[in-house]
């Protein structure tokens, strides 16, 4: 019996990429509804003002020629203006479209809201798979597509979830934080899940593609055995970065200078990582809504981020890749 995807998984389960693949990168966009990221999760209390940012983000990956996967909630799959623009993109084959759940947000609305619950893998199985059909059947009208890529909101991946996953033929999960532990709020426990993508099932019917998070600095072969004590002790992991003997890097433009994610960018390609895995949330977009863009300034330096971190990677010879691609190389 195959391990819950929650799990670490076995030896041999890594993906293996066709020899054209070489190092890619995918951009996945995260793409859900303005909510109060320090307040209490509610069912009303949100707004999609931002969609009218997508536009600019979308046009600026097209010249950047990156193909962005948008993981989109139900607020945005039931929003005219949502999906009028990442239609548009879709359509053209410019842009991928993929399934994000935030229970709290997702019909049906049987559970209680409270922070356990926003976790979807937390909820009993059969409310589980109603909200993710529910939310698959929503994407599938409006785009008009099958969306093949998952990621629990909050990274929130449950016990059932793989079988979940591979009963609605939905073949890539991308849910797996690895090197985070949300376990003492009630999520999973990625600390010890691999960087590169493997399969979930024996069969290889469900192939999961971490989100790419490495241990930077001389200690940085030790930092899966640190990182929990360190998560104890935050002082002593500031003092750690800042001596240059360990630091954890995930390659998102939230939180992360571009200077610091660089050194991530070096660490993964060197330790030989077949793909990249980028993320941010589609809200950091405009001004206001996450913590991390507060000001105009700060949208700036979130598309410089990107500016730099595509010309690095151009240099290092790791072109942008895309979901089709991706199960492409896998299955040959």
């Amino acid at each position: 019996m195959d391990r819950p995807i929650t799990e670490p998984p076995p030896q041999g389960r890594a993906a293996q990429f066709g020899p054209e693949f070489g190092q890619r990168v995918l951009l996945t966009v995260d793409t859900e509804e303005e909510f109060d990221w320090s307040g209490p999760f509610t069912r009303d209390a949100h707004g999609l003002s931002h969609v009218e940012a997508i536009p600019r983000f979308q046009a600026f990956c097209e010249d950047l020629g990156v193909v962005p996967v948008y993981l989109v909630d139900w607020p945005i799959a039931t929003d005219a203006r949502a999906v009028e623009v990442i239609g548009s993109a879709l359509r053209g084959g410019r842009a991928e479209v993929g399934i994000q759940l935030h229970p709290w947000v997702n019909p049906p609305f049987e559970e209680d809201v409270s922070l356990r619950n926003s976790f979807a893998g937390n909820l009993p199985p059969a409310l589980e798979r109603e909200k993710f059909l529910r939310l698959r059947d929503a994407i599938a009208d409006a785009f008009g597509t099958d969306p093949l890529i998952y990621r629990a909101g909050r990274y929130g991946l449950g016990p059932q979830t793989a079988t979940l996953l591979r009963e609605a033929g939905v073949p890539i999960d991308s849910s797996v934080r690895a090197n985070y532990d949300y376990s003492a709020g009630h999520g999973p426990d990625y600390s010890r899940h691999p960087l590169a993508p493997y399969w979930v099932d024996a069969e290889r019917n469900l192939l999961e593609l971490p989100l790419t998070t490495v241990h930077f600095g001389m200690l940085r072969k030790q930092g899966r055995a640190l990182q929990p004590l360190l998560a104890r002790a935050p002082r002593a992991a500031g003092v750690l970065s800042r001596l240059g003997l360990l630091e954890r890097i995930a390659l998102t433009p939230e939180g992360v200078t571009a200077e610091e994610a660089l050194r991530g960018i070096d660490i993964a390609l060197d330790d030989g990582l077949p793909l990249l895995v980028l993320s941010f949330h589609s809200p950091s977009l405009a001004t206001g809504h996450t913590p991390y863009v507060r000001s105009e300034a700060d949208l700036e330096r979130l598309y410089d981020w990107f500016d730099r971190i595509y010309a690095y990677l151009e240099m290092r010879g790791v072109a942008p890749t895309t979901v089709a691609e991706i199960i492409d190389s896998v299955r040959r």
